[in-house]
């Protein structure tokens, strides 16, 4: 049986440690983005990130013998996945490092499930919107609402508020690709090292063509949080996350990032020493609730992908 095809497995007991390890690397991953973004600038910090990973998994890639797609409709899919699983959300995201503190963007990211209830009832006939559904939906937007504050009625102007929904995007993007992952015949490790491969081809061009060669060299902070970046949330969170993906299937993984904002806020606080105002632990809690709401009841089964 295909990797594409192979039959979902009910979690074990590995699976939810490897699952809480890994939602715990994604959210270390915001706080190293508020170090190093601003001496690198975005599109560098995305590059040099990516740039990491992909050498990080090659050596191995190589080892156990670099697997190619099997046709252009897979190739297809594999470069879909990498632009919308590296490119377009390293970039937003930090971008959005920028100007959103590093416990926002775990929390905004943790909105995932919730993006993907919304697709699946858009976009299936199978998956439609339930009472329960809808409520969960309800209170993770809501939690955003009320962490954007009043900004979010007063127009898009204003860093800010820009970031916070360059955060949702990424978020989006990375629900997208979680869709395509188990579609495509490849193994895991061979799998992300080629969706770095693509992403690296794409965001050194990039970042030399908007912002040019560095110009002076960065911190030990800097430097430190991107080898972080690229070794953790990036080479070894991607390989735990393609083989969840296809052993345990997209939305019960998707279940995982509940810690993600969890372990953001803590980190947050614990580590960049940032404020945990009454509008956080409020929308935490609403987004939280929605998670929880949403996985009550819900017997596993196969995604429809």
């Amino acid at each position: 049986m295909s990797p594409v095809n192979q039959a979902l497995r009910e979690p074990t007991r590995l699976d939810v440690g490897l699952m809480i390890i890994t939602s715990l690397m994604l959210a270390s991953g915001f706080i190293a983005i508020r170090i190093a973004v601003p001496e690198t600038g975005p599109i560098w910090l995305a590059a040099i990130r990516v740039g990491i990973g992909f050498s990080v998994l090659l050596p191995y890639a190589i080892w156990r013998g670099m697997t190619w797609p099997a046709n252009p409709v897979e190739w297809a899919l594999v470069i879909g996945m990498a632009l919308l699983n590296v490119v377009v959300p390293f970039i937003l995201v930090a971008w959005a490092g920028k100007t959103v503190e590093g416990s926002v963007l775990a929390l905004l990211m943790g909105t995932g499930p919730f993006l993907a209830l919304i697709g699946s009832h858009l976009m299936t006939d199978d998956d439609r919107m339930t009472p329960r559904k809808l409520l969960s939906v309800i209170l993770g937007f809501s939690g955003i609402v009320v962490l954007l504050g009043p900004s979010i009625f007063s127009g898009l102007a204003g860093g800010p508020l820009l970031g916070k929904l360059a955060a949702l995007g990424a978020s989006l993007c990375y629900v997208c690709a979680g869709l395509l992952i188990r579609r495509i015949s490849m193994p895991p490790v061979r799998l992300a090292t080629l969706a770095l491969a693509i992403g690296s081809a794409v965001l050194f061009p990039l970042a030399l063509l908007t912002d040019g060669l560095p110009t002076q060299g960065y911190s030990a902070s800097a430097i430190g949080s991107l080898v972080f970046l690229g070794l953790f949330p990036t080479g070894i969170a991607y390989i735990l996350r393609f083989s969840l993906i296809r052993a345990i299937g997209y939305t019960r993984f998707s279940l995982s990032i509940n810690l993600v904002p969890v372990f953001g806020v803590a980190l947050g606080v614990a580590i960049l020493g940032e404020p945990l105002s009454v509008n956080l632990v409020a929308a935490l809690g609403l987004v939280l609730a929605g998670l929880y709401v949403s996985s009550r009841g819900r017997k596993p089964q196969p995604d429809p992908v």
